[in-house]
Formats: C-alpha cells, structure tokens, sequence
C-alpha cells in the first residue's frame, strides 16, 4: 500500500506550485507598490480594503467548502452534495450584491472612504466572484484535479500581475492606442491607482469563473432543501469560527487606522537597525502605521504561503483517511512534518531580513521590520493550529472550532484596543502571536478530550524550541557585519535542515500503515 504521507506532500507540492509561485509572483507587488507609493498612507488604504475582503469572502462562501468534503463521504449522489453547495453560495452573494448596490454610499462613510463609494462596489464585485467559484475549486481538489486547479490559479494571479506592472511601470507610456485602456499612472493622484488596482483584480477574478465555465453551465435548479438544511448546520459553526478567525488575521489592520485616527499619539519602534521615533496625529497618519504594518507583513507571509499550499491539500486529504485503521497515526505523523517545515520557515525569514527587507524597496516602511519575528512565530502557531483542527471536523463537532475562534477574536479586539495606543502597530504584532499560542492550546486540550489523537509532543517542542533557541543565539550575537551574519545565520539553519532530516527520514522509507 503506498504511503499517504508520500501522496500528501506530493499533493501539497501541486498546490503548492499555484498557491507558493502565485504568492511570489504577487510578492513582486510589494515592492512595487511600496515603491510607487511613497507615502506608506497610500499603501495603508490599498491594505485595509484587502483585509475587508478577508472577511466577506469567509461569509460569503458560507463553509460550503468543507462542507461539501465532509459531505463526499457519506452521500452517494455526489453531484447533489455540489449542485446543493454551489446553489447556495449563488443565493447569497447575489443577495449580498444587490444590498451593495444599494448602500453602497453609507458603507463607505462608515469605513472612511466617503469620497470613494467606487471602492465599495468593486470590492463587493471581487468577493462575490471569488466566492462564487470556490464550490467548482473546490470539486476540482475533491477530484484530486490538482493540475487543472493549479493552471486556474495560475491564469488569474498572471493575468493580475501583468496588468499591475504594465499601468505601474508605465510600460504603454507612447503607444497611445494601449494608453487609451491603460492610463500611464501619474503618483500626483494615489486614488487612481487604487482604483485600477481594484479594477484589475476584478479582472483577474473574472478569469476564474471564465475557465469553469462548465460548472454553470451545468447548473440545474434541482435544489434538495433537506441536504441544503444538513449542510447549513454544519457549515454554520465553520462560519463563526473563519469569520472570527478572520478577525485575528485582518482587524488589527482596521483597527489601527480607526483608533489612530481619533487622537495624538506618539510611538518609539525598535528593530535590528535601531530605534525610531514616531508621532501620528490625523487620519493619514493613522493609514500610514497601516502602510507600514501591512508591508512588514508580507514578509512573514512566507509560511501562510506554506500554510495555504498545505491547507489545500490536507483537508480532502484528512477526509479521505476517515476510514482507516491507522488515521490517527497518519495524523500524528503529518503533524511531525508540518512543525518541522513551518519552523524551518521562521529561521529562514527571522535570520536573513537583510535580504528579505530587499522586497520593501522604500525605507520608510523599513520601521516596521521588528514586528516580522514575532508574526513569522505567530503563524507557526497558526499552522499548528489548523493542523489539529482537523479533529472537531472529522468528528462534526464543528462547534468547538466556533468556541475556539470566537474566544481568540475577543483576546485580538481586547489586547488591540488596550495596547494600540501605548505601542502602536507592535502591539497588532503581539496580539496576533498570543492569541495563536492561545487557540493552539485549547484546540489541543480539547482534540485530546473528544477526538484524541496522540500526538508527538517531544518533536514538537524540540523543533519549536531548537527554532527559538538559534533565533535568540543570533539576537545575542548581534553580529555587525552583513557577510558574517548571513554565514553564521545560514549555518544555524542548514544544522537545523540536518537535525529534522535525522529524525524524519525513516518515515519515507518505511509504510506508514506497516
């Protein structure tokens, strides 16, 4: 029999090539748009209005994703578990669209872009075609269809990328026919390039539903209200649970623009190069910590890449593994591996910021780079996290996952709002890491009450800590010279490739279900 972790990763390889080349290819934004705005306030409007899109995209797709994996397994008619799911997020994003459409203006008072109710309208036109198409998406993973899958992705990250860097790098300046449709971007007026960013990633989203064209045109109005009404119950959970997950990756953003913005605020921010003093006193200021955060961001990013890539293959992995005899084995033994690899991350990140720094070509963006360690740990935690949670929803217990993520939204809105006027955007940074710590452990505690799988808490805690221990032996090195640090830091992390790989290798070449 071949060995499921094998078949995991090489799933997760497929994935991964979509997911990880396409977040790289958009990687090529951040200095670019880091570059063309050389306000970091520009940037922190273009960062708040994605971190809406964060949230509208869980509600809108209303977890029929996993719904529908959970599903596959125990319905026969397999087409009705899709037609069902797929129905219903059409159902609620058309409704959500007409609502839009009608209040679009008061929207975009309450959120600060009254002069721009354009944004709102195009923002909602994004969701609902992202949304919309992850059913299709979706069936295309369940079918282990990770090619076709991966080449969609791919045509819409592409077709994005290339529209970005023809307007910004002004590559129709002189071939008037093409400046006609692709104005050459003037940095006098940032509001123009925001909307044309908003205009080509509805493009870029159009692709999607273009190239699935077959899944709407097969559509029949064979709606079973019994299956729709299962599916809700379980998916309901799932919604709390990412809408308030949501809240933890994406509010810390809103919020230091909206509580920044009602006063006087001073802020002293300390990384590797030194210390900066900062004082924020109106609205663009307050857009401009966002600016910065958001930049700073990107670069822990790297292991919510890996963290996609995995997450897209894991889940109808899990599901498929709910049969047999050695699933929590298998579990156990995933989780071995995927420590390991997001550990690894934090090192590569957390030890060569003298080059990843390269990606944010503007310096003034460069005061943020202390919050990048303590968001590259909070996403290890994260992965773990997601990692275990597959054990509320194997179980349908997906209320535990709603319980989870609803007491880490309070812990980031309470610690966000307490601390954002003492420490500025570093106390987002802390807020994200304490409350993923906090989730990983009361998703373990729980999984071992109703669900347990035995897990290898040793290598855990030896790859997490061995991963903590080199970060801090570098910190107190505080090697000067560029040269020498890149060779000890890269000497700490290839001791630590052959450390995993020591411990790891027999995995792949024994059977896991031997």
């Amino acid at each position: 029999m071949s060995n499921p972790i094998k078949k995991l990763l090489g799933q997760t390889a497929v994935y991964g090539l979509s997911s990880i080349v396409g977040r790289l290819l958009n990687y090529l934004l951040v200095p670019l748009y880091t570059s063309v705005f050389s306000e970091p306030s520009d940037y922190g409007v273009v960062s708040e209005l994605y971190a809406w899109v964060a949230f509208l995209v869980v509600f809108l797709t209303f977890g029929m994703e996993t719904a529908f994996f959970r599903f596959l397994q125990d319905k026969d008619d397999k087409d009705k578990v899709f037609l069902n799911g797929f129905l219903t997020v059409i159902g609620i994003n058309l409704l959500f669209f007409i609502v839009l459409l009608f209040f679009n203006q008061s929207i975009a008072d309450l959120l600060l872009f009254s002069d721009h109710p354009e944004y709102i309208i195009l923002l909602g036109a994004i969701v609902c075609i992202d949304a919309i198409t992850a059913l299709p998406l979706a069936k295309l993973r369940a079918e282990n269809k990770a090619k076709q899958f991966a080449s969609i992705q791919f045509a819409s990250i592409g077709v994005n990328i290339i529209l970005n860097l023809i307007f910004f790098l002004k590559l129709v300046k002189g071939v008037y026919f093409l400046e006609l449709i692709f104005p050459v971007f003037d940095p006098k007026h940032p509001e123009d390039a925001v909307f044309f960013i908003l205009i080509f990633n509805l493009i870029s989203s159009l692709v999607k539903p273009s190239l699935l064209y077959k899944h709407f045109l097969n559509l029949r109005l064979n709606f079973d209200m019994q299956l729709a009404k299962e599916m809700g119950i379980y998916a309901i959970p799932l919604v709390i649970a990412g809408f308030a997950g949501i809240i933890n990756e994406t509010i810390d953003r809103i919020l230091l623009k909206h509580i920044l913005s009602n006063g006087s605020y001073e802020f002293v921010y300390e990384n590797v190069y030194g210390k900066t003093k900062m004082v924020v006193n109106s609205l663009t200021d307050a857009q401009g910590q966002v600016g910065i955060y958001s930049a700073c961001y990107k670069l822990a990013m790297l292991v919510t890449i890996l963290l996609q890539a995995y997450r897209y293959a894991a889940e109808p992995f899990f599901f498929a593994q709910m049969k047999s005899a050695d699933k929590n084995k298998v579990y156990a033994k995933v989780m071995n591996f995927f420590v390991a690899m997001v550990c690894l991350v934090f090192l590569v990140v957390s030890l060569n910021i003298d080059f990843f720094k390269l990606f944010i070509r503007n310096e003034a963006y460069h005061v943020g780079l202390g919050v990048v360690p303590v968001l590259l740990l909070a996403n290890v935690f994260l992965g773990i996290y997601y990692n275990q949670s597959i054990w509320y929803k194997l179980s349908g217990q997906t209320k535990f996952g709603a319980y989870i993520a609803i007491i880490g939204a309070i812990t980031t809105l309470v610690i966000n709002m307490l601390f954002i006027p003492t420490y500025g955007f570093m106390a987002s940074a802390w807020a994200t890491m304490i409350v993923y710590a906090l989730q990983m452990v009361l998703s373990y505690y729980l999984g071992q009450k109703y669900y347990p799988i035995k897990y290898n808490l040793r290598k855990f805690f030896l790859y997490l800590g061995v991963a903590l221990l080199f970060y801090f032996i570098t910190e107190l090195l505080n090697l000067e010279g560029p040269f020498g640090r890149f060779f000890v830091h890269n000497m700490l992390i290839i001791v630590y490739i052959g450390m995993v790989y020591t411990l790891e290798k027999s995995a792949f070449k024994k059977n896991t279900n031997e």
